[in-house]
């Protein structure tokens, strides 16, 4: 059952750079959204909440922690091959939108796109995909709190951030 303060969501969790709004699928995962600090937390003692609450605790303890979640993220196969590429980036290092663009035989603005509309973060590292010149591109580019949660999650992750 959902509260009027958190319609869409399963569940919000705290997180170390404010909150995360879970939606499940059943057992699986089919969404995580960040939410800015303050924002009221609504634990769910659910199995599934629980294991993904124990998932998250386990990566802000270590960055490198290896998921060993049920994913159900709802997207067009293009979609699902881009994160798949996501996925295959490890915990530490950052690839280009051009990169990715290239290994897919795709366009950067595609790929972005895909990138952008990822339901899953964290798990699925959008974080870890850089503009050419920057950290640019995440969270379609606003700056402000999504920009603070990229460099947060990078500079966990031992990432350079400029």
């Amino acid at each position: 059952m959902h509260t009027t303060a958190h319609p869409d969501y399963d569940a919000v969790l705290p997180a170390p750079f404010g909150a995360l709004g879970l939606r499940l699928a059943g057992e699986a995962l089919a969404g995580l959204d960040f939410l800015p600090p303050n924002t009221p937390l609504r634990p769910c003692g659910s199995g599934p909440v629980h294991r993904i609450s124990h998932e998250l605790e386990a990566y802000y303890a270590n960055p490198c922690h290896e998921w060993k979640l049920i994913l159900a993220p709802a997207g067009t196969p293009y979609r699902q091959r881009v994160w798949q590429a996501l996925m295959a980036i490890e915990c530490g290092s950052t690839r280009t939108y051009g990169d990715l663009a290239r290994d897919l035989a795709s366009s950067p603005r595609a790929v972005g796109q895909a990138v952008g509309d990822n339901p899953i973060p964290i798990i699925i590292p959008c974080h870890r995909v850089l503009a050419a010149h920057g950290l640019g591109g995440f969270m379609h580019g606003r700056e402000g709190f999504p920009m603070a949660v990229k460099t947060w999650l990078l500079r966990h992750e031992g990432c350079h951030v400029g």
